[in-house]
């Protein structure tokens, strides 16, 4: 299964979330045993993560991943275009799994 393409517009100085569910042969995935990690960076190639999304499974059995990024984690950031992913993974890495990846589009806050 490749990754699916998913593009996110966050404005910058907001609380963002997102929920994604995982669906495999047309049904939720059972995530049960599974954790969520995604980051995001300047470029793929980037060494330096720029943050760190909060990802949330709190019902494994209904697949959905909750994704979220806090205002004070966007706050600082420069506004502009980024990239991001979604993994899933088991214990020690044993299997991991891109869900989905794209941009970001970080939106500059007038508000401050």
């Amino acid at each position: 299964m490749s990754a699916a393409r998913y593009n996110l517009v966050i404005d910058q100085g907001s609380d963002f979330a997102i929920n994604f569910t995982v669906k495999e042969d047309g049904s939720a995935k059972d995530l049960t045993g599974y954790s969520a990690r995604a980051q995001m960076r300047t470029s793929k190639t980037a060494t330096s993560v720029t943050a760190n999304f909060t990802c949330n499974i709190a019902n494994p059995s209904n697949g959905t991943i909750t994704l979220s990024l806090a205002n004070s984690v966007s706050t600082p950031l420069v506004a502009g275009t980024y990239v991001y992913d979604l993994e899933i993974f088991t214990a020690n890495n044993a299997s991991v799994t891109r869900i989905i990846q794209g941009t970001v589009d970080l939106t500059q806050e007038v508000t401050r």
